[in-house]
This record gives structure tokens, sequence and C-alpha cells, in this order.
């Protein structure tokens, strides 16, 4: 079977091998983030995980209704952090799969991209964390009949932060998918003006859908910051555009 004549070239099992080896990699750096974690547990779980409900000024008590709650709370705090704290690194497995397969220019306007990537994910998961969360809280704590005490299962409650965490850190990951779809051409700036109105609409659906109360406030709350995006995905997509057409123009 005749060899590539490049030797960058890379065959399928080459491409397997390279993937196997990138996902070990992160793999590994999320395991070193366990054990980082895994040492501060009582910090994560006290100071993060439950402080929102302790600061929201409410009589909400959390309770353990089975046996292995705590431990599951605990388990769950520590991996969920460990992703956290290990998602640049493992962006940076991906992109560097990803990068042999550019063209030099598609290299050096992507140089950035872990970092991009990066801040998108961390912005949205401190809005989550500063914003929706509290206001969320408050307004469960403070709805319904006075008569019923407001006393939540450790377990129900970590999967509310912890979805709530991940759902919109992924959420501001748009202008990271909009760079991409612009840079093979999917995606344009008059596009995206076009289906404007249709983009707002389906925001404030996925916001209905995604917010865990019917609480109009709730929904803007989260649906307003999915706008802003779209804006700002726009503006990006227009700086893809120009720099293709200017790329265009000096490869002629």
């Amino acid at each position: 079977m005749p060899k590539p004549t490049n030797p960058d070239e890379m065959g399928f099992l080459d491409h397997l091998d390279e993937l196997r080896m990138r996902l070990v990699r992160g793999l590994l750096g999320v395991l070193v983030a366990v054990v980082i974690c895994a040492f501060f547990a009582d910090f994560i779980v006290n100071e993060i995980l439950i402080a929102p409900l302790l600061n929201s000024g409410s009589n909400v008590k959390l309770q353990n209704l089975v046996p292995y709650g705590q431990l599951t709370l605990y388990v769950q705090a520590i991996l969920f952090s460990a992703v956290i704290l290990a998602f640049p690194f493992v962006a940076h497995q991906l992109w560097q799969f990803i990068l042999p397969g550019l063209l030099p220019k598609e290299r050096q306007a992507a140089r950035f991209i872990v970092l991009f990537v990066s801040v998108c994910f961390f912005s949205g998961v401190a809005f989550a964390y500063f914003v929706v969360i509290p206001f969320s809280l408050k307004f469960f704590a403070n709805f319904g009949s006075p008569n019923i005490e407001n006393n939540i299962a450790v377990t129900d409650y970590a999967s509310f932060f912890l979805g709530m965490i991940f759902t919109t850190g992924f959420i501001f990951e748009l202008p990271f998918v909009v760079y991409l779809l612009s840079n093979i051409g999917l995606l344009t700036p008059p596009f995206m003006r076009h289906y404007r109105k249709y983009a707002i609409v389906g925001i404030v659906v996925l916001a209905a859908i995604l917010t865990p109360s019917t609480d109009a406030l709730t929904m803007l709350l989260f649906a307003l910051p999915m706008i802003i995006l779209y804006e700002i995905s726009i503006f990006i997509s227009a700086a893809v555009q120009k720099r293709r057409e200017r790329e265009e123009r000096e490869s002629q």
C-alpha cells in the first residue's frame, strides 16, 4: 500500500490513535482536577454549592432523605467542579487534535480559540452562579403558601444547581458556534439579521423550557443574555466574513 508522499499526512488509524491520545490526556487532566477538588471538597460544598441558598435570605433548609445522600452530594460536587476546572485543558487537547488539519491562515485566525471557548464557558458559569441561581432561589422561597415549609432534598438541590451551571455555561458558547459556522460559510451576517425575529422567538421558547419556573421575570433573566449573545454573534460573523473576503482578495 503506497505511503503518503507528505510526511505530515496521517492515515485514518493515525487519526484514531491521535484522538485516543488526546482523549486520554484530557481524562488525565480531569482526574488531576478531581484530586484537587477532593482535597477542597468541604469548601466546594459549603462555600460554593450551598452558599447561594444560605445567602438567599430565605428560610429554605436542605435535608438528607437517604443514607447516601450527602455522599452523592460530595461526589457530584467534586466531579462537576473537576470538569469545570479542567475545561480549558480538555478544550486545548481537542484543539490540538483539530489543528493539524487546518491551513496556515486558518491556524493564524484561530490561534486564541481555546481562550475564546474558555472565556465563553466561564462567563456562562459565572452568570448562572451570581445571577440566575440566586434569583431563582429567592423566587422559589417566596412563592406559594406561607403555611408550607420549604425543605429541599440535597440531591434535588445539587441537580438544580449543577444543571443551571452547565446549561448556562454551554449556552454562552453560542458566539463560538457562530464563529465556527461562519468560518465554513454556513452562517453570514445578512442571514442572521434576516432571521433575527425568528431567533428571538426561539430563544424565548428555549428559555421557557430551560427555566425551572413559569415566572416571566426568571424566563426574561434567561432569555435576555441569549438575545445579547445572538447580537454579539452577528458582529463575530461579520468579522469572520470580512477576514475571509480579505484573504480571498489577497490570494487572487
